[in-house]
Parts: C-alpha cells; structure tokens; sequence
C-alpha cells in the first residue's frame, strides 16, 4: 500500500517474484476496504497515504487483530520512526530502500509471526515478577491481568524472561528477537519503551527492565519472596 504507483509497482513485483500473493491499495481507505476483506498474513505501508495517513491505517487495522506492518517512508526524521514503531508497525524502511532488503525484512516478519502461531509442541510457561507467558496461546498476564502485547513486544517479553539477569546489547536483542542482522536499533529502543508501560509499576522508574548504561538491557526478577520477620518471642517487647 503505496501512494507512488511506482514504488507500489517495484513493491509488488519484487513481492510477486519472491512467491507472496499481493494486493494493492492506491490510498488510506482503499487500504484499510482491502485489509478487512483479504485480512493478509502482512501488510506493507506507506506512511504518506492519501485520505489518511499510515499511522491511522495502522491503528484501524491493529483494532482487529495483530498483523505485522512493514511501515515505509520518504521521511527520514526519527520522530516519524519512532511514531511508526510506536503505533504497532514491526518494522520501518525509509525510502530510497532496496526491494530486496524490503523482501528480506518480509521473509523475517512473516517466518517469526508464523513460529509464534506454530508452535512446535507445547512450550512451558514463562514465568517471573508476576508475569506469565504462555507461548503456545500468545497470552501475556501479570497479575492476572491480560497484557495487550504486540507480536514484537511479546517475542521480546519471552526472550528476556527466558534469560534473566542477563545483559543484551540492541545488536544481540534485534539478532535474537527479530532475527535481523542489520537494521535501525532505535526499534529495538522503542520496544523495550513500550514495553516497560505495560509491564512496569512505574515506566520512568523501571524496576524489570533494567538499562545498563553503555551495554544494553536487562531483566531483573525478584529472588523471592520477602522475608517474614520472626515472631518476637513471648513477653518481648513488639
């Protein structure tokens, strides 16, 4: 979903050539009339669409159900990125982008989403600090209460979970989690913001997810539960 036909042409054809069944859109509500009556495995964005830009469409299409977006653009500014990423995209190409790597960054999204909605077996729980993950239903809960977690929110949830008290640098997370070996770390970044607002007590005061400055990240999970103090004993003073 492009408004430069052209751009939208080389999309698809790259897309095509790679094996993908394409649809295209030439605008916002065009977009979002194809996304309820196709419901694709993926969705590729343009941010600048007509009749509603990109961050809209993304919202709409996130309110029923959790597709993974490929967000595009011309803009090069960190605001629209981070915006982008904020608003649920998985991934951000700004233009001019190599079709190619376009049909790599696809070929990723689409193999992650397709490992999580396919398990293999039934995994254990994953569980810590309140939280409990079941990779199997793609449910996230702390304290009983269900998170709205994005597909890349919860492959990041699961993989801190699975090594706590482990430090990852962005290059190791963005490796491990989206399975990229190159791309724009502020993904990783925003993620992990977004993430600590569902999880955290307190976002600006992170007691999980913690930064190691000049390194990266890391979970930290409580060693247990706190100690109960001793009952006084008899006729001592309280």
């Amino acid at each position: 979903m492009d408004d430069d036909p052209t751009v939208s042409e080389v999309v698809a054809g790259y897309l095509t050539g790679a094996g993908y069944d394409v649809a295209r859109a030439a605008d916002g509500p065009a977009a979002l009339e194809c996304f309820a009556r196709r419901r694709p495995d993926l969705v590729v964005l343009d941010l600048m669409l007509p009749g509603m830009d990109g961050f809209e469409v993304c919202r709409r299409m996130r309110a029923h159900g959790r597709v993974p977006v490929i967000m595009l653009t011309a803009r090069g500014d960190e605001d629209d990125r981070v915006l982008g990423l904020e608003t649920g995209a998985d991934d951000y190409v700004t233009k001019p982008f190599s079709p190619r790597e376009l049909v790599l960054r696809v070929d990723s999204v689409l193999r992650r989403a397709g490992a999580a909605a396919v398990p293999a077996g039934r995994p254990a729980l994953l569980e810590g600090a309140g939280l409990v993950l079941d990779p199997a239903a793609r449910r996230a809960t702390r304290d009983g209460r269900v998170l709205a977690l994005t597909l890349r929110e919860f492959d990041l949830l699961a993989f801190l979970l699975r090594h706590p008290g482990r430090v990852f640098t962005r290059e190791e997370l963005m490796s491990e989690v989206w399975g990229w070996d190159f791309g724009d770390l502020s993904t990783v970044t925003v993620h992990v913001r977004r993430l600590r607002g569902k999880v955290e007590a307190d976002p600006a005061r992170p007691e999980l997810i913690r930064t190691v400055w000049g390194v990266g990240y890391r979970l930290d999970l409580p060693s247990g539960p706190p100690a109960t103090p001793a009952p006084a004993p008899s006729g001592a003073p309280s």
